[in-house]
């Protein structure tokens, strides 16, 4: 709390400065004893999405996939459940808008193009940037599919048409079935950039998926970072979801303006690690924009340095990591 002295004569002086430094120093301790104190976790809004089963859903149950598209898209198969994440379908030389302004030039190529998707399951959409659900993707989705993402961006997805958005806030979570599989998509902490900065730019979501019938007790559990750095609110998640089987991180050190650091870089994507502690991950998000700072042998130097090769799985466009249920 800032406390403003006004000092009307030099006789007051001490004495007001005296009052102002003892008021901040008790509001502080009041501070630091809230802070200190615990306090119960807080839970958010539950939805529920039902999807049609398929024939092909039995032969999925146990054998899990996540193949990297490219940029932040990657498609996840198991139990039947096909997800894709952030589409981004732009191929070298395009250009996406990232608001203010500001664009930003494509240097690779998608590992497939968007009319060779399989049939889709959901959407799950960290935020609404043009690198993450680009122009071509606006134009071409079906406006029926399931699109979960931050409320800003289920906003944004309305007016261009969308009808199955479901827009969630911090520890929201959507429940989905499937003839019998189940999945719980949860929404957690995300921060595009600095504290002062991150008002700018878009909300963004970080999301844990838990696969299986009990999502207590997942078959699999899986953590998409979204466009975050690594800030206080980061460490809840590792609190509230133990056992992150599978970490896939948004890295780049994405920078505006060249200057202004609004993605993790290698290092950022380590300390991810540690606070988070998955038992492999998988960086993606970092060498498709110019926007990108970060290569992907900042990040490859930093596991070194840390002793975490055995934790990390580098996949290229358009490979795939596989995987099944861990023994809880």
């Amino acid at each position: 709390m800032p406390f403003v002295c006004l000092l009307r004569s030099r006789s007051a002086n001490r004495f007001q400065a005296g009052l102002c430094l003892l008021l901040a120093l008790l509001c502080g301790g009041v501070a630091k004893a809230r802070a200190q104190a615990p306090t119960p976790l807080p839970t958010g809004e539950t939805f529920s999405l039902q999807l049609p089963a398929n024939a092909a859903q039995e032969q999925d149950a146990q054998a899990g996939t996540v193949q990297f598209i490219g940029t932040a898209t990657v498609i996840i198969r198991y139990q039947g459940f096909t997800i894709l994440t952030d589409p981004n379908f732009l191929h070298k030389g395009d250009h996406v808008h990232l608001g203010y302004g500001l664009t930003s030039e494509r240097r690779t190529n998608p590992a497939i193009r968007f009319e060779d998707l399989p049939p889709i399951d959901l959407v799950l959409l960290s935020h609404f940037h043009g690198d993450h659900f680009d122009q071509l993707v606006q134009e071409r989705l079906n406006r029926a599919t399931p699109i979960v993402s931050t409320k800003e961006a289920g906003e944004r997805l309305k007016r261009l048409g969308f009808t199955r958005t479901f827009g969630m806030s911090t520890w929201d979570r959507l429940e989905v079935r499937k003839g019998g599989a189940r999945l719980r998509i949860t929404a957690a902490p995300g921060r595009h950039g600095p504290a002062g900065v991150a008002i700018l730019l878009p909300t963004v979501m970080g999301s844990v998926l838990d696969f299986g019938a009990n999502p207590d007790v997942p078959d699999y559990r899986t953590y998409i970072s979204g466009d975050t750095l690594v800030y206080d609110d980061i460490r809840a998640i590792a609190q509230r979801f133990p056992n992150i089987d599978l970490a896939l991180l948004h890295l780049g050190g994405t920078r505006i303006l060249g200057v202004l650091k609004v993605t993790m870089d290698g290092k950022d994507g380590v300390r991810m690690m540690q606070v988070v502690r998955p038992k492999k991950t998988v960086p993606i998000h970092y060498n498709d924009y110019d926007v990108f700072k970060s290569p992907l042998a900042d990040f490859a130097r930093e596991v070194k340095a840390a002793g975490l090769e055995q934790d990390v799985v580098y996949l290229a466009h358009g490979d795939t990591y596989t995987f099944g249920p861990t023994q809880r």
